[in-house]
């Protein structure tokens, strides 16, 4: 499976870039596909969005990147790689989910590591690139949140949105489906769903009583 490379790639490249093992990981990724590239054991021209990513961001010491990193990630949900969050956001469907997919991940005897979720893209990238089938069907399920999560570093001019490039690029099919691009769309103007839970009791009237403190 020539995605598995990409897959594997992305993977490292998204997980947060520790200033210790980044640079030797930055290299082993930008060495493994040069050399598949040239074995031809990927098509031509599949690994550039990874290759170009590990250029852009070469001259960038590495705490500064991940400083970048946790500002690109961690500080805005239109930019998460916590994929349940697109379809789910704050509901308690949510919980449904993730435990769907943990589920898939324990039964082909796959457990995250780092206290992460199972919904972490770079966790589900590393499972499709292991265990294909199952793996791309996970990632397939969440095109609509890989789409918008591509669009959304597209527009902040992050050097990630390469990594998502080349992951988008390595999904099966001939891209988004017109369904798929409904869900984006949607995404993209009212955002993830939002649940208010114990709010309904308290009326304006009684908030303006100090009911609600």
């Amino acid at each position: 499976m020539s995605g598995a490379p990409i897959l594997q790639a992305a993977s490292l490249l998204l997980t947060y870039p520790d200033p210790e093992t980044w640079p030797g990981r930055v290299e082993a990724v930008r060495t493994a596909l040069g050399e598949l590239t040239a074995l031809r054991a990927l098509p031509a021209g599949r690994a550039e969005p990874l290759l170009r990513f590990c250029r852009n961001v070469e001259g960038v010491a590495p705490l500064e990147l991940a400083a970048r990193y946790v500002a690109t990630f961690d500080r805005t949900r239109r930019r998460t790689l916590d994929l349940t969050y697109y379809t789910d956001g704050d509901t308690r469907r949510r919980g449904g989910s993730l435990a769907r997919i943990k589920g898939v991940l324990h039964e082909y005897g796959w457990e995250p590591g780092g206290g992460r979720l199972p919904d972490f893209l770079p966790v589900l990238l590393e499972f499709a690139a292991r265990c294909p089938d199952p793996g791309e069907q996970l990632l397939c399920e969440h095109r609509p949140g890989l789409e918008l999560l591509g669009h959304a570093l597209d527009a902040y001019g992050s050097p990630y949105a390469d990594v998502l490039l080349a992951v988008r690029e390595t999904l099966p099919g001939s891209g988004p489906t017109a369904a798929d691009r409904a869900a984006v769309q949607a995404l993209a103007l009212g955002g993830p769903p939002v649940e208010h839970v114990g709010l309904e009791p308290f009326t304006p009237s009684s908030r303006a009583r100090g009911g609600v403190r």
